[in-house]
């Protein structure tokens, strides 16, 4: 998968430098979220040298080649994500708690809407808002 990926860079005409390898390893992670803040610092422990504008950038480039996107849950900004598959979330509208899950009801709608609509779909995010174990008893909003 990693391989596939730097070859789409290639492809695009990109060069594949070291802070790009290391934005694309942090990213490719499984069950990570995370902010550019985040991406920074563990970009940093695979290439110290990396700056910031470096991973804005590097999350740019990589967002218009569909291969990261980002996702907008409560009001920390964008975290991002794999563009590839399916991702699913419950999430906490009192506290903005976040959870993935993996059990997945919506591939026989995908293959139903692919036949409906001629439609080549290649990923998903699916996502179910209320409140968590924690906050049910003291969340005013329910």
């Amino acid at each position: 998968m990693f391989a596939e990926l730097i070859e789409r860079l290639r492809d695009a005409g990109y060069k594949v430098t070291p802070p790009r390898l290391a934005v694309l390893e942090v990213i490719q992670r499984e069950g990570v979220h995370l902010n550019p803040n985040e991406i920074l610092q563990q970009v940093q422990e695979i290439h110290p040298q990396t700056g910031r504008a470096t991973v804005y950038r590097t999350l740019e480039l990589l967002t218009s080649l569909g291969i990261v996107r980002p996702i907008y849950v409560g009001d920390n900004g964008p975290t991002y994500i794999r563009a590839e598959g399916g991702h699913h979330h419950l999430v906490c509208s009192c506290c903005g708690k976040v959870v993935d899950f993996d059990q997945c009801v919506a591939d026989t709608m995908e293959k139903e809407l692919e036949l409906r609509f001629g439609f080549q779909i290649k990923s998903h995010l699916l996502e179910f808002y209320g409140v968590c174990a924690d906050c049910k008893d003291g969340c005013p909003e329910f």
